[in-house]
Order: structure tokens, then C-alpha cells, then sequence
């Protein structure tokens, strides 16, 4: 735990600086390398999902024309446009890394601020992903202290706990001081918000909170370097941030490197395109389907852990966004057709009568065992009754994308170009930027965005 020595927000921001000064091991920068490739598909892939929305958004809006890319509009707009934007389509899907020990999505508003204050100093690739590893540290260590009483409160750690790590990784590309830093910090708390409402019945707003929160990260950053001071202990306190996230004012800190491990090397990696919730069930039923038909099908019975019942256990799929949250429609889908890719939580398949009549025959139920294990493990089982009487039962414990259980390198390329395929960006300039990240040691931010321009 965090020793905080009279002012818990200072103490906060010593220990990550000490991270901040260490040398970072090499695998870990293979991780940060593929992290960002992620950001730039799944975002990609994003505005091309939301291409009918952003068009009318850009009529109505005629948004000021500047020097900052929106990712897959062809459009550079001004700053706050284009981070707030690229921060809507980065969530746009719910396909961007997170990490279960917080409950948080951490490179979608990381990337998304870095990607904007990395254009104005013409930083190097390397400079990113540097300052990207310590925004994942920021929004992790503070998400992993106040979870999951922040969850159930019905806080998206995304929202909140990411403005603090986006806006302190933008504070270290840009060579802020231990001053500023700090003051960055304080404003960014008390900024910080999101609404886990955000993703109930069919509601598409869950991206929005990312894209607050990259535009509240740049604000807070800007205050401070224009000197605007916080609060001398934001943390702390009844009117304190701990306060107000989790209704008491005493929090234990945990340390940065929590157990020696970085951050971003606990992140998974989605191959599914739904809630992290819903994958363990997934590969179940990807499993069970191998062997037995829907048609075979009497009733499908799920047994996971109770953070991921709650809120996921519905069979009311009014929309893709539904769809993506929803652990019966995505056991449904996965039966079906053998996979869950973007594709199957599309509105054509979302409504097809057949994975609607499927999703209304899944139960799902808490298990006592598997909650006292996670987040240690994501464990689901699914028990599939036949209309012979057989029963059919897999389990899964770490679904595929865990730490435990990684995407290998092949996987990752074709998920990859899977997404920047969905976005309609052209497979030559998808390899290109791929190679440039992964192997380009002197590669520049400014290169990067000539291919994705």
C-alpha cells in the first residue's frame, strides 16, 4: 500500500514518478507497441461504425477545421474536436484493451490524448508509448484501489479513473513539471466522471464517456500550464475525490508496479466484439457448438461471477449496443456461427429472428466460487441441454486476450487487419503502419498519421 505521509495525492504522484524514471524492460514495450497498434484499429474501426452518426454530427456541428487528424474521417479538425472524436470512436465498439483487476478500459483515453499533444511536439513513437505506459499505471493503480465499490456505486472507472491517467500521461510527453503535474492531477479530479447508466437498455453513450474524458484529461492539462493551482490534497478528505467515488473518505492506495508487473502488461486483448464480461460464456459456446447444433438445443444455462451477471443477464436485445452487453445474445451468436466478431452484433444480426429465439433460452446465474476468484480468474460455465437429454458443460477460466492466456503474434496480426478492414482502410497502408510501429525504433508520431491520414 501507498505510505502517504500527510498528503495522499502527493504521495500518489511520487511513487508514479519513480516508475516513470526506471528502464523500462523490453517485453513491456512490445506490449506498449501492440497497444497502440490496437488503439489506431479499434478507433479506425470505430468511425466507420459510428459513419452514418458522424455525418450528421458534422452537418450540425461544421466543426472548426484545424490541424489535429480525426481518425478514419479524413477530416483534421481543431484539438478539442478531434481528441473528444477520436475518443468517442476509440469506445465506439467496446473492442479496446482493459484490464480486470480495475474494471477499466485504459489505452482508448490514453492513446487518445497522446495522439493529440504528441501532433504539437512532433514527438517520436518511442516518446508515446513511454508516456502511455505511465498513463496505464495512473488509471490502474487508482482503479484497482477503489474497485469494485466504485462499480456497484455505478461509476465507469473508464470515465473517471482514466481522465487521471490520460491526463498525467500527457503531462509526461509534454515535459511537465513536478508542479504542474500535480495541479494537472487536481483538476483532472475534480472533472472526472462517468455514468455506468451509460450502457442500460440500449443506450449508446457508454463511448461518451471516453470522449469526455480525453477532453476533460486536455483541459486539465491546459489549466494547469497556465498556472491555475488544485486543490493541495485532492484525494483526500469528505469532499475528496475517495469520497466521492466510493462514499468513504479512507482508501488504501495501491502502489504503482502493483506485484512488480506494469500496468499495461496485465491488459487483455479482445477477440470477441462484446463486454469482457461476456467472453468467458463465448468460448463455451464456441466449444459446445463444435458438437451439438441450436437446433439441438432445449435450454443453455450460464454460471459465472456476480459482477459480470449483473446487468449482462438480459434477453432483451433492443440494439447493438444491447447486444454487445448482453452474455445470453453473445452465447446465442457464438452457438450459431462460431465466432462473436463485429459482424454478429451488427442490427442485421441483432435482429434475426433465430439468435433472438436462441438468446430467450440462456440462464444466467451468479456462482458464489466464481465470485470469490475473480478477479484471480473470469471463470464462466455453460451447461447446454439437448432435446435428447444430454447435457453438455464447458468451462472457461481465462478467456482468450487474458495475460494468462494471450493472443499469439498471427492472432493479433488478424485481428488487427480484421478491424482496419471493417474500417475500410487500405490493407497496404494497414501494413505499413503495422511494420512502422513494431519495427521502426526511430519511428515518428507525424509518420504514423501520414499513413493514417
Amino acid at each position: 500500500m501507498l505510505e502517504a505521509n500527510g498528503n495522499i495525492t502527493r504521495a500518489y504522484l511520487s511513487a508514479l514518478d519513480q516508475v516513470a524514471q526506471r528502464a523500462i524492460p523490453a517485453t513491456t514495450l512490445a506490449r506498449a507497441k501492440e497497444s497502440l497498434l490496437d488503439y489506431f484499429a479499434v478507433t479506425l474501426a470505430g468511425s466507420k461504425f459510428f459513419e452514418e452518426k458522424l455525418a450528421r454530427y458534422f452537418q450540425f456541428t461544421q466543426p472548426e477545421p484545424g490541424d489535429f487528424l480525426t481518425l478514419g474521417t479524413g477530416r483534421k479538425l481543431a484539438q478539442k474536436e478531434a481528441v473528444f472524436l477520436n475518443g468517442l470512436n476509440a469506445h465506439a465498439l467496446d473492442f479496446d484493451d482493459g484490464v480486470n483487476t480495475g474494471i477499466i478500459h485504459l489505452g482508448s483515453p490514453v492513446f487518445t490524448v497522446l495522439l493529440a499533444v504528441g501532433q504539437r511536439v512532433n514527438a517520436s513513437l518511442d516518446a508515446i508509448l513511454r508516456a502511455a505506459i505511465i498513463g496505464y499505471e495512473a488509471s490502474f493503480t487508482m482503479a484497482v484501489s477503489i474497485q469494485p465499490g466504485h462499480k456497484l456505486l455505478g461509476y465507469h472507472a473508464t470515465g473517471t479513473c482514466g481522465t487521471l491517467g490520460a491526463t498525467l500521461a500527457g503531462c509526461y510527453l509534454l515535459g511537465f513539471n513536478e508542479e504542474e503535474r500535480f495541479n494537472a492531477l487536481a483538476i483532472a479530479a475534480i472533472s472526472a466522471g462517468g455514468m455506468l447508466r451509460a450502457l442500460d437498455d440500449g443506450s449508446e453513450m457508454k463511448p461518451y464517456n471516453v470522449a469526455k474524458t480525453t477532453l476533460m484529461a486536455l483541459t486539465s492539462m491546459e489549466l494547469a500550464k497556465a498556472g491555475f493551482r488544485g486543490h493541495y490534497d485532492v484525494f483526500a478528505g469528505e469532499r475528496g475525490f475517495f469520497k466521492m467515488m466510493t462514499g468513504s473518505p479512507e482508501v488504501q492506495m495501491y502502489c504503482p508496479l502493483l506485484d512488480g508487473r506494469y500496468a499495461i502488461d496485465r491488459t487483455y486483448t479482445k477477440p470477441y466484439a462484446s463486454c469482457r464480461y461476456t467472453h468467458p460464456a463465448i468460448e463455451c459456446a464456441i466449444r459446445i457448438g463444435k458438437t451439438a447444433s441450436p437446433e439441438e438445443i432445449e435450454a443453455l444455462k450460464v454460471r459465472t461471477y456476480s459482477l459480470a451477471v449483473n446487468k449482462h443477464d438480459h434477453v432483451d436485445i433492443p440494439g447493438s449496443a444491447s447486444a454487445k452487453m448482453s452474455i445470453p445474445y453473445s452465447v446465442a451468436v457464438a452457438l450459431r456461427y462460431g465466432k462473436a466478431g463485429l459482424q454478429e452484433f451488427d442490427q442485421e444480426h441483432v435482429a434475426d429472428a433465430a439468435n433472438l429465439s436462441l438468446t430467450r433460452k440462456v440462464q444466467v446465474e451468479s456462482d458464489e466460487e466464481f465470485s470469490a476468484s475473480f478477479p484471480r480468474m473470469q471463470t464462466a460455465t455453460l451447461e447446454a441441454t439437448l432435446k435428447d437429454g444430454r447435457v453438455l458443460t464447458e468451462r472457461v477460466d481465462f478467456p482468450k486476450g487474458e495475460p494468462e492466456n494471450p493472443l499469439n503474434e498471427e492472432e493479433f496480426k488478424t485481428r488487427y487487419l480484421g478491424l482496419t478492414s471493417y474500417a475500410a482502410f487500405e490493407e497496404s497502408r494497414a501494413q505499413a503502419l503495422y511494420d512502422l510501429v513494431k519495427t521502426d525504433a526511430n519511428a515518428t508520431l507525424a509518420q504514423a498519421l501520414e499513413l493514417l491520414a
